[in-house]
């Protein structure tokens, strides 16, 4: 029966990992620019705030999720800002001297920042519990050894769709020239600035 809810959770995670946003953006630069591992990475750190977000969700944990839920707009304004100053970076940057500097980077500070970043995404929690709650996952569950199958699960579909997403990106990525590395840059920093665009006009419009 348990096996039943890694499943499940296997599918919401997958499933709510998809949609395209700024963690996918830079796990598909990342590949393109550094290769398959620097691309790991970031889906990993990714799919751990997944499972941070997941856990909150699940457990009910009542003082973390008002926290959130009270400071949630200063997370996306900070998220928001945070999304256009990386923008504006990775516009303005070199690939070819970019890519010898982060070699030289700890694999750990790529997962950190990442990291982080997925974390100023509190609507990532609130969509965990919307599906939670639709599919009456959670309430059906009497243990809580189900409920870290349940979580567990979204863990592992989210890490292996952003596993998916890097190995098709590698695919691609011999076939680019320096030139067409130039222009993932461009449209990468691009749609990081949207992003954190759309995130900051959220906010000043509430």
């Amino acid at each position: 029966m348990d096996f039943l809810y890694l499943l499940e959770g296997l599918a919401i995670g997958f499933l709510l990992a998809t949609p395209v946003g700024p963690i996918g953006v830079l796990c598909v630069r990342r590949t393109l620019m550094y290769g398959r591992r620097q691309g790991f990475i970031v889906g990993l750190s990714g799919a751990s705030a997944d499972i941070v977000y997941a856990l909150i969700a699940a457990f009910g944990v009542t003082f973390i999720s008002n926290f959130i839920q009270e400071w949630q707009l200063w997370m996306r304004l900070g998220g928001g800002v945070l999304l256009l100053v990386l923008g504006f970076q990775i516009f303005r940057s070199n690939p070819l001297a970019e890519a010898t500097a982060v070699r030289l980077k700890l694999p750990r500070r790529t997962f950190v920042t990442t990291f982080l970043l997925a974390l100023t995404n509190p609507m990532s929690m609130f969509g965990f519990g919307a599906v939670f709650s639709s599919t009456r996952i959670v309430q059906t569950t009497t243990g809580r050894i189900s409920l870290f199958m349940l979580v567990t699960g979204v863990f592992f579909g989210s890490l292996l769709w952003f596993s998916l997403l890097t190995s098709a990106t590698y695919v691609y990525k011999k076939k680019l020239a320096n030139g067409g590395l130039a222009m993932v840059n461009k449209i990468a920093g691009v749609l990081f600035i949207l992003f954190g665009a759309v995130n900051v006009w959220s906010c000043a419009s509430r």
